[in-house]
């Protein structure tokens, strides 16, 4: 009798300690970043006419935001804000700038190795990390190397404007150029290379970064198959560049647009599936959104499928429509399924959640708040006191969102300011300027754009390098 009890005791005990571990196991985390998606292109934020199933799904399951941000309204500066935790202001990279290299290959200007990336926040906790899709944040030899910027494995575009072309010459693996001789459509060489990454790393907490290029122009499918889109929407034949050098032909821009957006929902269906396969759904975290709005190039046209949605403004624009973003976060009981958030966040807020997540010390000098109270509603949300952007293109351009008023400021590089002034709670469409009526606010707004800018040698406005 004693033998059994002690048997069952220590049975007790085990049972207890694997509880415990399966309590604390660290959460898998897939962060889905779109390139160029707008806000409207989904189902669940109002779509009518592009099927994405599987992202409604996703939205379904978990947590949508109603207004969160990117971090920039073009891509370079958008995915350095989302890994440095930092925005436009204070990031490393504030534009798409290219920079030569001795082998006359042109990459992204490198994200500085004093950037405390997502990826190295991760590595903190042991995290298998990988980094698959567009980087955008310097080449394979230098400081801005995704391998050198916290992720163990890379594999795709280095550079951005490499990313233009979905049948492209060349991929990279790590540091390695493997070439692809324009036979290979990229985003399912990535899909691929995602899910390896998936089943490779299944019985161990892994962060994947999965960054493809769709829709963003050229507007390209397999075989120019659109499926079923064929024929629904009115179209204007795309003469493309006869060079070579730009966006390529399109005879049916508008239904090869809808066909990627479905192609790109078809990918987070893949890896839905592959995580329940695995039985290591309930401990992943997914994450989905986009860098910026949607675009109007290679023959799109976003006002027919309505991209932007309700909102003015598409990509490079500071208006709504250029840098409000669809956000979905999927965390099986941690995140009450079918919800909405109305709590008003930004890219540079991630990092500081993930922080939260792991229990790890947050980097100084970030600009984010952490947003886990409102995925998982327990404890008080934090809120910004304002939100900050620049760009550093359009004649510079910067905006300041507090209280949902909304301050844009135009003609920075020389000082020839114009401002515009919203009210998103009475006008989310930014159809009423009132920057006349408020001259008070648009002076205290102004003022916060000013503290909020630091100067960034690489990146300038025009004023400033008159004063280098």
């Amino acid at each position: 009798m004693k033998k059994i009890v002690i048997l069952w005791s220590v049975i007790l005990f085990t049972s207890i300690i694997n509880v415990n571990a399966q309590s604390e196991k660290l959460p898998n985390v897939i962060f889905i970043m779109a390139d160029d998606l707008g806000i409207g292109d989904l189902g669940s934020y109002g779509q009518k006419h592009i099927k994405t199933p599987y992202l409604d799904q996703l939205a379904k399951q978990g947590i949508r935001f109603a207004q969160h941000y990117a971090g920039a309204p073009v891509c370079g500066p958008s995915r350095s804000s989302i890994i440095s935790g930092k925005h436009t202001g204070h990031t490393s990279i504030r534009g798409n700038s290219l920079v030569g290299t001795n082998d006359k290959e042109k990459f992204d200007l490198p994200l500085p190795a004093s950037e405390v990336t997502l990826a190295e926040i991760m590595k903190q906790k042991d995290y298998a990390t990988a980094c698959i899709g567009k980087w955008g944040l310097g080449g394979p030899l230098s400081e801005g190397s995704p391998n050198r910027q916290g992720f163990d494995y890379f594999f795709g575009f280095l550079n951005q404007a490499s990313a233009h072309k979905h049948y492209p010459e060349f991929l990279y693996e790590n540091a390695e150029k493997l070439p692809f001789n324009k036979k290979v459509y990229a985003h399912d060489a990535m899909e691929q290379k995602a899910l390896e990454f998936i089943d490779k790393n299944q019985k161990k907490p892994f962060f994947l970064y999965f960054v493809p290029t769709l829709p963003h122009a050229e507007l390209k499918v397999p075989n120019d198959n659109v499926g079923i889109y064929e024929g629904l929407f009115p179209e204007k034949p795309f003469a493309g560049d006869p060079t070579g050098k730009g966006f390529s032909s399109q005879q049916k821009p508008i239904a090869t647009y809808a066909n990627m957006v479905s192609r790109l929902d078809e990918s987070v269906g893949k890896i839905m599936e592959r995580l329940k396969l695995l039985n290591i759904e309930k401990n992943t975290i997914i994450i989905f959104t986009s860098d910026n709005g949607v675009h109007d190039k290679g023959g799109y046209n976003p006002d027919i499928l309505d991209s932007n949605g309700p909102f003015r403004g598409i990509k490079r624009d500071m208006y709504e429509g250029g840098i409000r973003s669809p956000f979905i976060v999927k965390w099986p009981e941690k995140i009450k399924a079918g919800t909405t958030s109305f709590h008003v966040s930004a890219f540079y807020d991630l990092l500081p959640t993930l922080c939260d997540i792991l229990k790890v010390s947050k980097p100084k000098n970030i600009d984010g708040i952490s947003f886990l109270p409102a995925l998982t509603g327990v404890g008080k949300q934090k809120k910004h006191d304002f939100l900050y952007w620049e760009l550093h293109e359009n004649g510079g351009l910067q905006a300041i969102l507090k209280n949902n008023w909304k301050l844009i400021r135009f003609g920075v590089d020389l000082k020839t300011y114009r401002y515009e002034l919203y009210n998103l709670n009475s006008d989310p469409g930014e159809l009423m300027d009132v920057a006349n009526q408020y001259p008070i606010m648009v002076k205290k707004y102004a003022l916060l754009m000013d503290q909020s800018h630091t100067v960034n040698s690489n990146f300038p406005f025009g004023y400033e390098k008159s004063n280098q």
